[in-house]
């Protein structure tokens, strides 16, 4: 996996690495060279193409400055505006010049004029105005610059490559200056940000590339923070021995399914029948059984007294309870609905001391909600895995304050409820009650329709029950889901994908992680 570090964490780095003897005019040239090389990437190449170099007065400026002597070097047509000032004796700015590269000092000229025509001209603008440190709002020339380049990347194709992060967010949270402009390439260097996968500035990010420019690796190591990546999914994958029997990949106890949402328990139980768990047994009200059981071929059924007809009852959880026993993992609440009968049999459920983990779900986590003190009192050990509307009423935050800052609102009821959280969403975020925390890469409206929360909820309660940890079924099962969607988009695209497609392309994308191992 990769560490993503704040603002704060990486200000450090950049000290240990001077300590060490790395200086910053090498690690500067690192990055410089980085970004040069991901823009001649991402473009194809660079020769006889107009570039504008777009550099401020601080560390991610010298950078900026080094990547346009690189494109020059690469064919590429580079014009350089400074936005601040900086010393005429900046060895990037002497070197520039040596190179034959001229530059535009803007914060010396009486209008943008010039710098509008260039723009006007040009095919690609590397934006290295502003880094992490930038916390304040942006006012006069920087503002007009931004703005103005905002402007014509909206009129027209005009490739825009953001150095470290693109100017105005915010590197921790992902908040957004007004003048921030949208990306198409974002070249992150040594570490990812947790800016990156925050809203709204995800959105403005475009395809992200992580440049290692230098920096050891274990100058990160402290952070809690990670990116998931193939190599995590490929080698937290459960073993599979020849010798196996249904036994060996765990069972688990799925409680899905009312009148209206006989769907959520299909996939529900199709998800963690499909990432591989050795026996699914879905208990559903009992007049429900035979419709879900005639598409359900492969579980096993505990029909549950009803109250009224197609709800589970509330003298349904003894019987569940004691099932408990037989099985290596329950999933509660994908479809239940809300019914006061059903409320009061969850309630009932969890105020027990279960003696195996849950994996809670929509409308197990909606009756929770009602009584959130419940939470800090739960005798299991849990997953809940709300959608943002789910945590919002779980915590009282509004949704507005959950998307803002998403890593910590996980992180910080991770720890107060003491359960694993999967916050779902675009770069769904999985929290443990340590602090430790995992980032999904994935951000696809693929997986944007419903019933793809259940299907999740069955995965991670397969993997659960396979013998993974609480926190590693969790992150492999989001990671897995996800880079099904990515798959799913690459075949068809992102529009009229169901949630029951991905059941059969799940397979698939483990077995293509099992090959990279092998």
């Amino acid at each position: 996996m990769i560490k993503v570090v704040s603002s704060e964490e990486m200000r450090n780095i950049d000290r240990a690495c001077v300590a060490r003897g790395l200086p910053t005019r090498v690690l500067m040239e690192n990055a410089g060279r980085a970004v040069a090389k991901e823009t001649r990437r991402f473009l194809g190449s660079v020769k006889g193409k107009n570039i504008i170099c777009l550099c401020g007065g601080g560390n991610n400026g010298g950078d900026g400055l080094v990547a346009a002597r690189y494109l020059h070097e690469y064919g590429a047509r580079v014009n350089v505006f400074l936005c601040s000032s900086r010393d005429a004796a900046d060895d990037n700015l002497k070197l520039l010049v040596e190179n034959g590269i001229s530059y535009t000092d803007l914060t010396k000229t009486s209008s943008l004029d010039g710098f509008m025509q260039a723009l006007g001209e040009t095919d690609c603008v590397i934006d290295a105005v502003l880094g992490t440190g930038r916390s304040r709002p942006i006012e006069g020339l920087l503002k007009d610059v931004l703005i103005t380049l905002k402007i014509e990347r909206e009129k027209r194709s005009l490739i825009v490559v953001a150095v470290d992060l693109p100017s105005g967010m915010n590197a921790d949270t992902g908040a957004c200056d007004t003048a921030c402009p949208t990306a198409d390439l974002t070249v992150t260097l040594a570490f990812p940000k947790p800016g990156l996968f925050g809203y709204p500035g995800a959105e403005k990010v475009g395809k992200l590339v992580i440049s290692n420019i230098g920096i050891p690796v274990e100058l990160a190591r402290n952070s809690k923070l990670e990116l998931m990546d193939d190599e995590f999914a490929e080698y937290s994958l459960p073993h599979r021995p020849r010798t196996a029997n249904k036994g060996t990949f765990g069972k688990v106890l799925i409680v899905a399914g009312s009148v209206n949402y006989t769907g959520a328990a299909f996939l529900a139980c199709s998800g963690a029948l499909r990432i591989g768990a050795g026996l699914v047994t879905l208990a559903s009200a009992r007049s429900l059984h035979h419709i879900i059981a005639s598409r359900l071929a492969e579980a096993t059924h505990l029909p549950l007294p009803e109250s009224p007809p197609g709800y589970i009852a509330e003298e349904a959880a003894p019987m569940v309870n004691e099932a408990c026993s037989r099985y290596s993992v329950i999933l509660a609440g994908c479809g239940l609905a809300q019914m006061p009968s059903t409320a009061a049999f969850i309630r009932s459920l969890l105020s027990e001391s279960l003696d195996i983990p849950c994996v809670l779900d929509a409308d197990a986590l909606n009756i929770l909600s009602t009584a959130p003190n419940q939470l800090n009192s739960l005798p299991i050990q849990a997953i809940l895995t709300p959608h943002p509307g789910e945590m919002s009423r779980l915590t009282g935050l509004t949704i507005a304050e959950i998307q803002a800052d998403r890593i910590g609102t996980a992180r910080n009821f991770a720890r107060t409820w003491e359960k694993i959280i999967v916050l779902k969403g675009a770069h769904t975020v999985i929290a443990s009650p340590d602090g430790q925390c995992r980032i999904s890469p994935f951000a696809n409206s693929v997986l944007a329709t419903g019933g793809t929360g259940d299907v999740l909820a069955g995965i991670i309660a397969g993997l659960v029950a396979q013998g993974l940890s609480l926190f590693d079924a969790a992150s492999l099962g989001v990671y897995l889901h996800g880079a099904t969607g990515e798959h799913i988009y690459q075949k068809i695209g992102n529009a009229g994908i169901l949630a029951s497609d991905l059941l059969p392309e799940l397979p698939v994308t483990i077995k293509e992680f099992r090959n990279q191992v092998t």
